[in-house]
């Protein structure tokens, strides 16, 4: 069974086999969570990104780690919806980001992934919303993955995601 902590801190420093990446389709960087991994990363990051994009939303593709501190080997981009009222299927995209990060992970034998909050910052979906699709899609996708991290980059989304993940 999947244990799924939410976590306040560096989606960058967690402890974990693979980190996930919220993503643009190029996969060479941009701002707040992309931009702090490929900067914890290295210029390679940027440079393997180029090489598999692009990358769909509501897919997810992997790149080593590179400069990133041990036991991190992958990172894992996710290329989430931008938030339009909802009636875009952007429930649906947003989920199949987390099943698809799952399904990475088995085919790369991580045992223990760390999520940003996907979507939820430039992209403009709805906190709450996204924090339950997330849990919802994760608690219900089979996967070999044993921990999951739900990073928290303040209070706010702490309590968000901590709200989800025990009214499941």
């Amino acid at each position: 069974m999947t244990v799924i902590e939410v976590v306040r801190g560096d989606i960058t420093r967690q402890d974990t086999d693979a980190i996930v990446n919220a993503a643009n389709e190029s996969l060479r960087g941009g701002g707040g969570v992309d931009g702090a991994i490929h900067r914890a990363a290295g210029p390679r990051l940027a440079e393997a990104g180029a090489a598999i994009a692009p990358c769909a939303r509501g897919d997810a593709k992997a790149t080593p780690a590179f400069d990133l501190p041990a036991p991190i080997r992958h990172v894992i981009h996710t290329v989430g919806p931008v938030w339009k009222g909802g009636d875009h299927d952007e429930p649906a995209v947003l989920a199949s980001c987390y099943r698809r990060c799952l399904e990475v992970a088995d085919e790369l034998g991580a045992r223990s992934l760390a999520f940003p909050a996907i979507s939820t910052g430039i992209f403009g979906f709805p906190p709450a919303r996204a924090a339950t699709i997330a849990v919802t899609t994760l608690r219900s996708t089979p996967t070999s993955v044993a921990r999951i991290h739900l990073m928290a980059f303040d209070t706010e989304s702490h309590h968000v995601l901590t709200a989800a993940n025990t009214a499941q």
